[in-house]
């Protein structure tokens, strides 16, 4: 098997920390790199993400942290910015350190007990973050899964996968961690989700057919970032963060549900050019596509590469 390239950008660390049954990804960007959000689906759990609205003062981010736990695991965010506040990082006002961390959350209580992220686990992941990144069942893909239209027993495990496209000089890569009602399609064909005695069900087919009669509510979410080095604005951060929801609607259908809470990040450290910023959105879809497909193949190899480039 060959093993697909997953580049971080320079500027940028990845770390996680999990337990049996839930965990924590951070992506850290410690000197700050402008930040957007785009928030889809009527079931969402995020932190800071208004901050990255356009008209808001705040430029950078010092992270974004996914996290398994439902809304209790949005406590992890607190462990990043000690970590950060620790280190030396975050945005200086009248004379106190605050670091900037933005954040979501996707649901996988899916025990008898309560098992979610604490402070302590972001905390860890950010310690984790001088390590080389895996992807798979990890971090806050731990307790993932997708197609969970009749139940959990009828679902596929998933996980948190990464991609990375390069796009004329210019690093995009997508962390996703995939959680959803819907399933996931590599192309045309489902490689992952609801199944039935004969193979998947095809929950966009059955919906539309209107067979369920309960589903429950909230119980999934999409969640992930992209991260590139190009040199863009909070506008143009924004803007990769929405269209790379294109890329959840391609590989999750259905995607952007009541039941979902779908959120998608973009940090960038500018230290590339860009020439030509719509090429830049058709790889910030095509990176997010590839990344919630590895999601779902746990046992692909990746080779992770760190950009150590000079140029700015």
């Amino acid at each position: 098997m060959s093993k697909a390239e997953i580049v971080i950008p320079r500027g940028f660390e990845m770390g996680h920390y999990d337990d049996e049954f839930t965990g924590v990804t951070v992506l850290l960007a410690k000197k700050g790199a402008i930040g957007g959000c785009d928030q889809r689906g009527g079931a969402p759990g995020t932190r800071e993400t208004d901050l990255l609205r356009n008209e808001k003062m705040m430029q950078k981010i010092n992270a974004v942290v996914l996290s398994g736990g439902s809304a209790y695991g949005l406590a992890a965010s607190c462990g990043v910015m000690d970590w950060l506040k620790q280190h030396g990082y975050g945005y200086r006002t009248a004379g106190k350190l605050v670091p900037i961390v933005s954040g979501a959350v996707l649901f996988d209580l899916n025990q008898k007990e309560y098992h979610y992220p604490t402070a302590e686990y972001g905390y860890k992941a950010c310690e984790n973050s001088d390590k080389l990144p895996v992807f798979g069942n990890v971090g806050a893909g731990k307790g993932a899964t997708v197609g969970k239209i009749r139940g959990l027993k009828n679902a596929c495990k998933s996980g948190i996968g990464a991609a990375t496209v390069k796009a004329m000089g210019v690093t995009v890569t997508a962390v996703v961690a995939v959680n959803a009602m819907g399933d996931v399609y590599d192309g045309e064909r489902i490689i992952a989700g609801a199944k039935g005695k004969d193979g998947f069900i095809d929950t966009q087919k059955v919906l539309a057919n209107g067979e369920v009669a309960k589903l429950i509510t909230g119980a999934n979410t999409t969640i992930g970032c992209i991260l590139t080095d190009a040199n863009i604005d909070k506008v143009g951060a924004n803007k990769l963060a929405s269209i790379s929801h294109n890329g959840l609607a391609r590989a999750i259908r259905p995607v952007h549900t009541d039941y979902d809470g779908d959120t998608m990040f973009c940090m960038a450290s500018g230290k590339k050019p860009v020439v030509n910023f719509a090429i830049l959105q058709s790889a910030a879809v095509e990176a997010t596509v590839k990344a919630i497909v590895n999601a779902v193949k746990l046992d692909k190899e990746y080779e992770i590469i760190f950009d150590e480039t000079d140029e700015e």
